[in-house]
């Protein structure tokens, strides 16, 4: 199964963040790479936990910044 983590920058608290519908997954960071490493390390727990094959699981990112232009 493939999970969809959209990551998307937040303008006003200089934080980029992830969610996923299909894992119940909250994160956020000032770096997009570490935000990245973040989610490769908890989603596969949180499969694990809710008891989804972690073998048969793939994240797929999908980003999008956007910023006020002053």
């Amino acid at each position: 199964m493939e999970h969809i983590v959209e990551m998307r920058w937040d303008d006003d608290a200089r934080v980029w963040y992830a969610v996923c519908d299909s894992i119940p997954l909250a994160l956020e960071s000032n770096s997009f790479d570490a935000l990245i490493e973040r989610v490769k390390t908890a989603a596969p727990e949180i499969l694990a936990d809710n008891g989804t094959d972690r073998e048969s699981s793939r994240l797929c990112f999908r980003a999008e910044r956007r910023e006020n232009i002053a």
